[in-house]
C-alpha cells in the first residue's frame, strides 16, 4: 500500500474502500479523515463519499481528499452493481433487517419460475418510492430522523433506471424457514435496494426484505480495487512511527 504525501492528498486523492459491516458511510469517512490527518500530520483534510450505504450494506465506496472532492457527483452518477438477498414471505419497517418482522404472508405459490417472470418487470425505467428509514430530505430534515421519532413520513416516487437483474439463487421455503432469492442489480443513481426488496414482495404477493446487500462496483471500480480501511488505518499508523491505536 503506497502512501502519498500530505500535499497529493490535499491536492486530491480518490481512494476506494471495501466498506466494512456495521460502518456507517460518515464512519468510514471520519476514519480515514482521521488516519490520514494523523499519519501525515495534517491538521486539516476535506474528505467525502460519492454515494452512502446503509450500515448493513458492504462494498464499494468511493472516498475523495482534498479537491478531488469536487468530483463526487461525478462518481454518484456512474452505474452501480449490487448483490442482494432477500427473504421473502415477511416484510419489516425498513425493509431490511434493522428492524423486527412485522408482518408475515402466505408463500406456498411462490416458485422460481414466478420470482423469474417478476424480476422481468423491473427492468428499464421504474418509479419507486424511498423509503422512510433513508437519507432523503423532507424541508431539510431526514427522512429517517423523522420515521424514528414516529412522526409520518411521505416521500414522493423517483424515476430511475434498472439496466439488469439477474436471480442469482433461489432457495425454497419449508414449513420452518421462509424462501429466499439472491439478485444481482445493475442500476443508475439513487436507486434504493431495500426499496425494491419491498416492491417484488409486492409483486409477488408475499411480501420481502432485504438479508444482506453488497454493492460490488461503481463505475469500472470493482471489490478487487478497493482498500481495507482498517488496514489503511494500521499502515498510516506505522507510516508516522507512533504507536497510538487509531
Amino acid at each position: 500500500m503506497t502512501i502519498l504525501t500530505a500535499e497529493e492528498y490535499q491536492e486530491g486523492q480518490i481512494l476506494y474502500f471495501n466498506k466494512p459491516l456495521g460502518f456507517t458511510s460518515f464512519k468510514l469517512v471520519n476514519d480515514a479523515r482521521f488516519a490520514l490527518c494523523r499519519g501525515l500530520k495534517i491538521k486539516k483534510l476535506k474528505v467525502g463519499h460519492a454515494g452512502t450505504l446503509d450500515p448493513l450494506a458492504t462494498g464499494v465506496m468511493i472516498v475523495c481528499t482534498g479537491r478531488a472532492t469536487k468530483r463526487i457527483e461525478e462518481f454518484q452518477y456512474q452505474t452501480k452493481e449490487y448483490i442482494a438477498t432477500m427473504e421473502l414471505g415477511a416484510t419489516t419497517p425498513s425493509f431490511d433487517m434493522e428492524k423486527e418482522i412485522d408482518f408475515t404472508y402466505d408463500y406456498s405459490h411462490v416458485t422460481k419460475e414466478l420470482v423469474e417472470d417478476c424480476l422481468k418487470k423491473f427492468v428499464g425505467t421504474i418509479e419507486q418510492i424511498p423509503p422512510v428509514f433513508s437519507a432523503c430530505k423532507i424541508q431539510g430534515r431526514r427522512a429517517y430522523e423523522m420515521a424514528r421519532t414516529g412522526e409520518e413520513v411521505q416521500l414522493k416516487a423517483k424515476t430511475l433506471i434498472i439496466d439488469e437483474i439477474e436471480l442469482l439463487d433461489y432457495k425454497e421455503g419449508t414449513e420452518t424457514q421462509r424462501p429466499s432469492v439472491s439478485i444481482r442489480v445493475v442500476c443508475s443513481k439513487g436507486t434504493y435496494i431495500r426499496a425494491l426488496a419491498r416492491d417484488i414482495g409486492q409483486a409477488l404477493n408475499c411480501g420481502a426484505y432485504l438479508t444482506a446487500l453488497q454493492r460490488t462496483r461503481v463505475g469500472d471500480i470493482t471489490l478487487d480495487n478497493c482498500l481495507d480501511i482498517i488496514e489503511f488505518k494500521n499502515h498510516l499508523i506505522q507510516h508516522s512511527y507512533e504507536t497510538v491505536e487509531i
